[in-house]
């Protein structure tokens, strides 16, 4: 037909990929699949705080949403994985949060100000965290060691991300200087030795925060003790 192209589209239109993704039909369609994957995240954190994590099945997230299992399996890999995503948006608030911080700031100090910043963001519902993800993540992490492992293994593989915004604000080279490897370990673990103090309540604290703070200031502050044998000399 006349004014035409072979494929349906008016005659002139450039129907390159580019300019395909930004048609009106393409940004209805990420629409759809953007509310499609946010009810499958309300629907998993809601069956996990009833179900618990080890007895919700990926049928029943899929089916809570009038959805296929199959269709589940392209915006997650597991069930572990929507847990993983909302640590992974946390990750990113920090990495941002962290950039901010004024240059002369050391790394610790800004560390400290930033990733507390963002945890208490989720605990409190701010800059669009929702806290009852939040609180429900840390309740799984206490009671299902699959919870648990899963968010170990997950930090860990961020070391090398870790490393890499210790070395560009320290002003140095990984690739030929350890220190930034050594404290991106070294805030890996404190964050998890934060979680398993909060879980335990050896320190009272009512929010994760504080004790994320507390550790990092710990940190902050040098953690070469001295020995309790050294003797101090006695004043003259």
């Amino acid at each position: 037909m006349a004014g035409q192209s072979d494929v349906g589209y008016p005659a002139g239109m450039d129907t390159t990929p580019a300019v395909q993704a930004c048609s009106p039909t393409a940004g209805r369609r990420e629409r759809k699949k953007q509310r499609t994957r946010e009810a499958l995240v309300d629907s998993a954190f809601r069956l996990f705080a009833q179900k618990g994590f080890e007895a919700t099945t990926v049928e029943e997230i899929a089916d809570a949403v009038d959805v296929s299992s199959r269709t589940f399996f392209r915006y997650f890999a597991s069930k572990e994985d929507v847990l993983l995503t909302f640590q992974d948006e946390q990750f990113t608030a920090m990495k941002e949060a962290f950039a901010a911080r004024p240059a002369d700031e050391p790394v610790i100090t800004a560390l400290r100000r930033a990733s507390v910043s963002v945890v208490r963001a989720c605990e409190d519902g701010e800059f669009g965290f929702d806290p009852e993800r939040f609180g429900c993540i840390q309740h799984l992490m206490e009671s299902s060691p699959a919870v648990f492992g899963s968010s170990l293994e997950h930090g860990q593989k961020k070391h090398a991300e870790m490393t890499r915004l210790m070395a560009e604000r320290m002003g140095v080279d990984p690739a030929t200087d350890v220190r930034p490897h050594v404290v991106a370990a070294v805030v890996n673990g404190v964050f998890h030795t934060a979680f398993e103090l909060f879980s335990s309540d050896i320190l009272g604290a009512e929010r994760f925060s504080d004790v994320l703070s507390e550790l990092l200031r710990s940190l902050e502050d040098g953690i070469n003790f001295p020995a309790a044998a050294v003797e101090t000399s006695s004043p003259s």
